[in-house]
């Protein structure tokens, strides 16, 4: 008899396990790059839950969709045409930014400085999930910024200082450093270096979305399985029942296999192998339940009061029209244009260094109940019908965000 080998249990919990977002553990600043989540790795979790809950991924496409509407519009439109030398537009870093702002609550630009210093010569969008911010000076303020690709490999807590692009944070009046960069978020009570993404009290619930799917992925793939037991009398040994085993398996496990028959000849009723059915538990059944309870809270936590606007029909409900046109329109004032506010303030504090007061709008298209359609553009300090300097005709369809308190890295 082979002697079993002993190995050692680690056991690694979960993020679910312990998510405290405003705990120290989660920015641990004991050196000089700063943890982003237990393990440094929160925004890798979040674009894992955005790459395997469905729910969640849909909402915060939603989200950037609304956000970015038909793309940025301003009464010089030249002045969006180019952004930096690699030839991307302010509307190409806009719909980078919308993606980062509605996954992780921030983003993230780099400035370039002229040579000169005297105005903004180039920017571009940098990946959220790279950025981890230097540890606070004695006066509270985080001076710069740390950039590197190494960030997403989990389990990476240390990366040479080689490995690491530093980057000064954003200071119109300190131009010393030809590059720098502006770091905006939201502030969330007990958060000092990073901002939360504003579905964060949900996160538990849509990992629990993506274990759901994963069960009834499996569920399928392994055939349903364990529904039957076979018992053969063959007295085969360890490698003969792994080739019966293989061969069955290979004939009737799978989707592809479903109600197939099993056709099995023997010599005598005595060598019959024995077919037992394995009654279910009602996991299956009972993981349906959930996904409905679950499918509730990750909308709530996204604050979306009708999934119809997802796409999402609810079982005997007739018609719904009314119902998708107000929740959206709720969802647009509500969370949508807050976070367009954020985005197209910074943006114009951009244009201002270099001279320019513009006011920028997003250009959206709102469908009414009878069907009607209108062009309509948000911008952040508009009142309606107020001469904003947009397009002509457009005035009157002109929405006002109000801004909310904001923690950018603009002076």
């Amino acid at each position: 008899m082979k002697e079993l080998k002993k190995h050692k249990l680690t056991i690694i919990p979960k993020y679910g396990d312990y998510y405290y977002p405003t705990s120290k553990v989660f920015e641990d600043d004991k050196g000089d790059v700063v943890y982003y989540g237990e393990g440094n790795e929160f925004p890798q979790y979040i674009i894992e839950l955005y790459n395997k809950s469905s729910i969640n991924g849909t909402a915060i496409s939603a989200k950037r969709d609304g956000i970015v509407g038909q793309g940025l519009i301003a009464e010089d439109e030249s002045i969006l045409e180019h952004a930096n030398k690699e030839g991307e537009s302010w509307n190409d870093i806009f719909k980078k930014v919308a993606l980062d702002k509605a996954m992780f609550g921030g983003f993230a630009l780099e400035i370039i400085w002229s040579n000169d210093r005297t105005k903004i010569a180039e920017v571009y969008h940098v990946d959220f999930s790279y950025i981890r911010a230097h540890k606070m000076n004695h006066r509270g303020i985080v001076p710069g910024y740390y950039i590197s690709s190494a960030f997403e490999n989990k389990g990476r807590l240390r990366i040479p200082k080689e490995d690491l692009t530093y980057i000064p944070r954003f200071n119109k009046l300190d131009r010393t450093s030809p590059s720098q960069m502006i770091y905006a978020g939201n502030y969330k009570p007990g958060m000092r270096y990073y901002p939360l993404p504003d579905y964060h009290s949900g996160l538990n619930i849509i990992a629990l979305d993506a274990e759901i799917d994963n069960f009834h992925k499996n569920n399928i793939k392994n055939g349903l399985a364990p529904s039957l037991s076979i018992t053969t009398f063959t007295n085969a040994d360890n490698e003969e029942r792994g080739i019966i085993e293989q061969q069955l398996r290979d004939a009737y496990a799978g989707s592809d296999n479903a109600g197939s028959l099993i056709y099995m000849d023997v010599a005598n009723k005595e060598e019959a192998p024995v077919i037992t059915p394995i009654p279910q538990n009602g996991a299956d059944g009972y993981y349906t339940t959930v996904n409905d309870m679950v499918t509730q809270k990750i909308l709530t936590s996204h604050r979306i009061t009708s999934p119809m606007i997802l796409g999402i029909k609810t079982e005997g409900q007739l018609g719904g029209r009314t119902e998708m046109l107000e929740a959206y329109a709720h969802f647009q004032k509500t969370v949508i244009e807050p976070m367009q506010s954020d985005i197209l303030t910074v943006f114009e504090d951009i244009f201002k260094v270099n001279g320019i007061d513009v006011t920028l709008g997003v250009e959206t298209t709102r469908i009414f109940e009878d069907g009607d359609e209108t062009e309509v553009v948000t911008s952040v300090d508009a009142e309606a019908g107020e001469d904003t300097g947009l397009e002509d005709g457009i005035e009157e369809n002109i929405v006002n965000i109000q801004e909310e308190p904001k923690n950018e890295e603009i002076i």
